[in-house]
């Protein structure tokens, strides 16, 4: 608080010892040091309270920040499953209908385009048009 040393205490203590006089400073000590005693409590306490006012604003940012990490995992997984049932449901649908799609280098005549099958009907027809 205030750096002061002996000299400037004695020169204090002389001083009201002049003012006050030898049978009235004791009780003006006393009073004085109730006094400081009141006051450095005051601020002890202002520090504390202003202390766990800022660390339960840090635990509440945490708690936030903790939260937003849940959140965006659930929403994460949230998206994965919905997902992997509209596929589920997709493929199941297409199983239902009697037909499953076509995959890449599949050479079974439902995984060719339609254009490109023929019929053997379709190609006699060919052959005997041609010239």
């Amino acid at each position: 608080m205030f750096d002061m040393g002996f000299l400037e205490l004695m020169l204090i203590g002389v001083v009201a010892l002049l003012v006050l006089g030898p049978e009235r400073l004791p009780t003006a000590a006393r009073t004085v040091g109730l006094w400081i005693g009141k006051i450095k409590r005051t601020v002890s306490g202002m520090q504390r309270e202003i202390n766990a006012q800022l660390e339960a604003e840090d635990l509440r940012q945490k708690l936030n920040e903790q939260q937003r990490k849940l959140d965006a995992g659930l929403h994460k997984v949230r998206d994965g499953v919905e997902r992997h049932a509209d596929d589920t449901d997709t493929h199941h649908a297409g199983s239902r209908r009697g037909q499953t799609a076509p995959r890449p280098g599949d050479d079974t005549p439902a995984a060719r385009p339609a254009a490109s099958r023929e019929t053997p009907d379709a190609s006699s027809a060919k052959d005997s048009n041609a010239p």
